[in-house]
């Protein structure tokens, strides 16, 4: 039995981005203004950084899939269903990718990213808070 070839990151988010369909800042705004539920995944020094979306539930990548499980037991409480649609943004769009992948295993069909992430957002004259 031999081993499998090893897969790049680029190759992978290629293949993992055929699964669902990413959207622009302007459609995510959107989206957000009809109910979507717009998580930030960036770390809290980018935050401070760069300011925030407004309306967007913060949440650190690595307690992502716990607080967005609707059956979890440490959900957050805009967790309300499996058909919930999630915008995930991160700083570029890159770890979003992989975070809206992880969401769709477990269950939230309706989970997409936010193409180029936040700082696409920020460019599109798109709603930023900035941190004291």
């Amino acid at each position: 039995m031999s081993a499998a070839e090893p897969t790049g990151i680029d190759e992978l988010l290629e293949r993992l981005r055929a699964g669902y369909t990413r959207i622009a800042p302007q459609e995510a705004y959107a989206a957000s203004r009809a109910g979507a539920l717009l998580v930030d995944i960036r770390y809290q020094a980018l935050r401070e950084r760069d300011g925030l979306i407004p309306g967007a539930l913060v949440v650190e990548r690595n307690e992502l899939e716990w607080r967005l499980d609707p059956q979890g037991s440490h959900r957050a409480a805009e967790a309300t269903s499996h058909d919930l649609q999630v915008v995930v943004i991160c700083n570029e769009g890159y770890a979003s990718s992989l975070a809206a992948v992880s969401l769709h295993t477990l269950g939230l069909h309706r989970a997409t990213d936010l193409t180029g992430g936040f700082q696409a957002w920020k460019a599109a004259g798109l709603p930023v808070i900035s941190r004291p």
